[in-house]
């Protein structure tokens, strides 16, 4: 929600300054996420005088530029060399002085400084409309009329808009502050309770009054479940044309842009009070009725964006005797709106159903601010007021006369919510002792009723502008926001009951994954579950959980794997020129076999490209490659306790492993495809680990940790290299020496493989470190030669290797 500080402050009774106004925002619960300054014209034209040209002769040096002498109201002229072929004597011109900074239309700022130009000295210059900012005319420089003043501010002339803009991070529940009005009342609501008695000016006024009754629209609502408020009125003769600069200055700042008078109050008042209006073009309502009605089903409808739709039967129409000339509360249609050729108007202010917009808003893909107001719920009883407003700013901006009286369909008033609030449950929920007076002075400050009150007890009546507050609690929340949550006391003592936790251990594990590859130079990820459905091929799509109205065409189906938006990642990344990258992410995909039967699971994904770190000047950069991604999926499940794990050639197409501990599946390892790679643009090697974490877990519960006393005796190491076939894996190095059964085998560790002709055809050197070891004695020379004759034959015997001396 973006809020104007001027604007706002139009309704405040006393002037805040930003900062100290950005606090209280945050602390009555409307957070500032930013504060920035706004200004129409970059620069707001500090430092630009008002000078007047006394002299103008040529440059003695150059054919295209003047030497004149300008007057800035200082004690002495300045000497100024300007291009402008429209330059000359006696003009009243805007002067950039020696210091002072100029925004232009394009480029970045420059500060004016005293310049020889062609031998000549220049102090300053005379401005054109895009050197400073104004305008995009370069034709020459800007002359002004002649009663301007000399010396004076060329702020002074211009009036640029400065303002300051806050963002403010709405919960979906606050619409009762999705307008400057709203805010006030909230900041007004603060001021009441911790300062002295404050209320908002009111923009409404009782000026309203019709000119005449000649121009009646009537109004028939033909589904009141849908609408149960509709209000109107007529104002004939409106000229149509441009906004008033305060008018345009209000809806600039906030970002909108001015169209015409008539749609630009329209805005201004949802900007003020948040009820969305609509202007129709009078002439277009045939048979002087408006009825509020649902068409049949496939009905055409050509929108404002001059684009056909078919309407469905659930969509609330605003309609003429004929035919439909609105979506109701959503968008409006090109054959009735205003034109600039439009002279009479009816104005709409309504109440719809947000259930019923909302679905509409969605269906039709159209996020207007009318829509996104309405789906939220308005004010039900101020619709005929903000139409009172719009219709009194109308006939002062466009002219014209009213002509009508407020016509208002309201057949059934929706009675004010009443709460009960006891005050020890406010005790209880809030942790504190408030005074009766005090709630009261902060519950009618925010505009509640206080219909009864008891001796523990209040009975509230809610305004009709807070739709969200329907139980104690909520009551409870606005008191509280008021008062300032920082102010609830803490006590001095805290008791917690114990609890057991069921996904402690889960929580833990990926916690210890985490910080392990946080310190390995890893960083955690987190990407959207919601994906692409053409990054995926018919196969995979019919198992796939696919988006109902999606709100963008990319983003329309539940990721059924982790790869793809990992990569997006990367692709983002390395596009920024970060091709060193290391990411890790706890996620989760997503399956269906039929409709309303999903499955989803939890993943740990690790993905790495580039190199593994910067070059040093002791330490030379490495490119990541298959054997690292495979080493930290050793160390991960080591570190979760799991050992004898197996690494075997996957099924899928590609350098894919799977992942087993026992006879469980724990997930698998790869070298991503070219195919994949260059759908997401890179064009650098990447490497993945995918381990399902439910699995995992299931694996670390199950193993049971035993512990032993750390060896008192040496280890002894002895190496061997062998000649085997180029074919032969580390994994039939290692079956064929788990065969061999050797207790007293601590760990293997293959350290060197070399390959050369010299070995003969299909031939490869392996050279592999043996580490044994005994818990109760020194082993012997001899032991151990004993144990590794045993490996030799069995290596021999297995895989033909040959022993290389």
């Amino acid at each position: 929600m973006t809020i104007s500080y001027n604007w706002l402050s139009d309704y405040l009774p006393e002037i805040i300054e930003p900062e100290k106004l950005s606090r209280i925002l945050t602390s009555i619960g409307l957070e500032v996420e930013s504060l920035e300054k706004y200004e129409s014209i970059k620069g707001g034209l500090a430092g630009l005088v008002i000078g007047e040209v006394l002299e103008c002769i040529q440059h003695p040096n150059a054919d295209k530029l003047k030497l004149t002498k300008v007057n800035v109201g200082g004690s002495e002229a300045l000497q100024i060399v300007c291009g402008a072929s429209n330059v000359a004597a006696g003009q009243k011109v805007v002067v950039a002085t020696a210091g002072t900074t100029i925004w232009p239309m394009v480029g970045e700022p420059l500060t004016m400084r005293v310049a020889k130009i062609r031998s000549i000295e220049s102090h300053g210059m005379i401005c054109s409309e895009d050197e400073i900012g104004i305008g995009s005319n370069h034709d020459g420089i800007i002359v002004l009329p002649e009663d301007s003043v000399v010396g004076s501010p060329a702020a002074d002339y211009f009036k640029p808009n400065s303002d300051w803009i806050y963002e403010i991070g709405l919960t979906p529940n606050r619409m009762d502050a999705m307008s400057h009005f709203g805010v006030a009342r909230d900041v007004c609501a603060y001021l009441t309770h911790h300062q002295k008695e404050a209320k908002p000016k009111s923009p409404f006024s009782n000026g309203f009054k019709p000119d005449n009754t000649d121009h009646t629209i009537k109004v028939t609502i033909e589904n009141e479940e849908a609408c149960p408020r509709y209000a109107g009125v007529s104002i004939t003769g409106v000229t149509v044309k441009e906004s008033p600069q305060w008018l345009k200055d209000r809806l600039t700042a906030i970002g909108l842009r001015s169209i015409n008078n008539i749609v630009d109050i329209t805005n201004f008042i949802l900007h003020e009070t948040g009820q969305p209006l609509h202007a129709f073009n009078a002439d277009a309502i045939t048979g002087a009725e408006i009825i509020v009605k649902n068409l049949s089903e496939g009905t055409k409808f050509t929108s404002l964006d001059e684009r056909e739709r078919n309407l469905s039967a659930e969509d609330l129409m605003i309609c003429n005797a004929k035919e439909g000339m609105c979506i109701a509360g959503v968008f409006g249609g090109l054959h009735s709106g205003v034109k600039p050729d439009t002279t009479n108007i009816f104005l709409e202010s309504a109440w719809f159903n947000p259930v019923s917009i909302r679905k509409t808003s969605v269906r039709h893909d159209l996020r207007t601010d009318a829509a996104t107001r309405f789906e939220k719920g308005v004010d039900i009883s101020n619709t005929v007021n903000v139409l009172k407003r719009a219709a009194i700013l109308i006939k002062e901006i466009a002219g014209g006369e009213i002509s009508s009286d407020i016509v208002d369909v309201y057949t059934d008033p929706k009675p004010k919510t009443e709460i009960t609030l006891k005050n020890h449950y406010l005790k209880k929920l809030s942790g504190k002792n408030y005074h009766a007076d005090k709630i009261k002075r902060i519950l009618t400050s925010l505009g509640f009723e206080i219909v009864r009150e008891g001796l523990d007890e209040l009975r509230i009546a809610v305004p009709y502008s807070k739709p969200d507050i329907t139980i104690p609690a909520d009551i409870v929340e606005e008191i509280l926001r008021i008062d300032g949550l920082d102010n609830i006391e803490i006590p001095l003592t805290i008791t917690i009951s114990p609890a057991i936790e069921q996904l402690g251990m889960k929580e833990s594990l990926k916690d210890k994954i985490a910080d392990y590859l946080v310190g390995q130079g890893f960083i955690e990820i987190f990407t959207n579950s919601i994906t692409n459905s053409k990054y995926f091929d018919e196969n995979v799509l019919a198992t796939t959980v696919k988006m109902i109205n999606n709100l963008s065409v990319d983003l329309d189906v539940l990721r059924p794997s982790m790869l793809e938006t990992g990569l997006e990642a990367i692709s983002y990344n390395i596009n920024r020129r970060n091709h060193n990258l290391q990411l890790f992410e706890y996620g989760k995909t997503y399956f269906t076999e039929e409709v309303g039967k999903y499955t989803e699971e939890e993943h740990l994904c690790l993905y790495t490209t580039g190199a593994n770190q910067e070059d040093a000047w002791q330490i030379k950069s490495r490119q990541q490659d298959f054997y690292r991604i495979k080493g930290l999926a050793t160390a991960v499940l080591a570190l979760c306790g799991l050992d004898g794990i197996v690494f075997s050639k996957s099924e899928q197409a590609g350098l894919v492993l799977d992942i087993f501990h026992g006879k469980l599946l724990l997930g698998n390892l790869l070298e991503v495809n070219q195919q994949k790679l260059q759908r997401f643009d890179i064009k650098q090697p990447v490497f993945v680990l995918d381990i399902q974490f439910a699995k995992l877990l299931k694996a670390v519960t199950k193993n049971k940790i035993t512990y032993k006393e750390v060896n008192k005796f040496p280890v002894i190491q002895r190496d061997l290299a062998m000649v085997v076939n180029t074919t032969t894996t580390y994994e039939a190095i290692e079956n064929s020496v788990k065969k061999v059964k050797l207790n007293k085998l601590s760990n293997m560790r293959l350290f060197d493989v070399f390959e050369s002709n010299k070995l003969g055809a299909d031939k490869k050197s392996m050279a592999i470190s043996f580490t044994f070891s005994d818990d109760e004695k020194t082993l012997t020379d001899k032991e151990v030669d004993a144990m590794v004759s045993k490996l030799i034959q069995g290596l021999e015997t297995e895989l033909a290797a040959e022993i290389r001396k």
